[in-house]
């Protein structure tokens, strides 16, 4: 679909009130290939595919959530969907809380899996791996699963290269949305793997500037935050977005009442 002048891939599965989902670095839509069945039987899915990723092909600028989000929000309007419950993972994941941030409107609930709220979340062997990308990496990537896939849907198999230099610029840039996550209005959902690449340090953080790990909720939990945590054990950063745990903990969040404050 034309969004601006952009081309934007998004593909639509299943029936009900829609749950937009965002794929992490080098992924598309089939990302969410192997927990789909199980969210569709819900909600009707919209994946779609970010700028350079999959089937949408890149613009004439730098990768940056921020310019992500927006293409996203336009999108959502050209759908007439006011108010998705959305759900990013990874980079996915940033440009979802971006996308919550600067159009708060558009997001009824929100889901971040396994991405930080500011840059220094990540592990510090996970920044150097991220900063390390760039056009020679793309080289070393070639003939795994990853190219593949890019290969065979990417508009133009040969930007490859360009991918990692433009995702390898937006990684090394620094960032902290600690302030702006705090004051979200919507709940929100975080979910991360016991062994990610994000310390379960930083993933407190995080929760606690959606009012989380704060006091005892009461009884009958009538003092617990909007906003909810979910560490998914046996897993890593690159397992969690394929388990069966994904959608049992996304689900209920995506239905439960909301307690008015006070």
């Amino acid at each position: 679909m034309d969004v601006g002048g952009r081309q934007v891939w998004y593909e639509v599965h299943g029936a009900g009130r829609p749950l937009v989902l965002l794929h992490g670095g080098y992924g598309s839509t089939e990302t969410f290939a192997p927990v789909r069945p199980a969210l569709a039987a819900r909600r009707r899915l919209i994946a779609v595919d970010l700028q350079g990723h999959g089937r949408t092909p890149d613009a004439d600028r730098p990768l940056r959530h921020e310019s992500m989000a927006d293409d996203l929000a336009a999108l959502l309007r050209r759908l007439d969907l006011p108010a998705v419950d959305l759900l990013g993972y990874s980079l996915g994941g940033g440009v979802a809380l971006r996308t919550a941030i600067q159009h708060p409107t558009l997001v009824r609930r929100l889901v971040v899996v396994s991405a930080p709220c500011r840059r220094r979340g990540w592990y510090p062997e996970a920044l150097a791996a991220m900063s390390a990308h760039d056009e020679r990496a793309a080289e070393r990537m070639r003939g795994t699963p990853a190219y593949e896939r890019y290969a065979r849907v990417a508009p133009r198999p040969q930007d490859w290269p360009t991918l990692w230099a433009k995702s390898g610029d937006l990684l090394r840039r620094d960032y902290d949305w600690s302030a702006e996550v705090a004051a979200l209005p919507m709940p929100v959902l975080l979910v991360f793997a016991d062994a990610d690449a994000i310390p379960t340090s930083h993933v407190a953080e995080f929760y606690g500037l959606l009012g989380g790990g704060r006091r005892d909720p009461g009884g009958d939990g009538s003092d617990r935050p909007a906003s909810r945590l979910a560490v998914l054990p046996g897993l890593t950063h690159r397992e969690v977005v394929a388990s069966p745990a994904l959608p049992a903990a996304v689900l209920p969040f995506l239905t439960h009442t909301v307690r008015a404050p006070g």
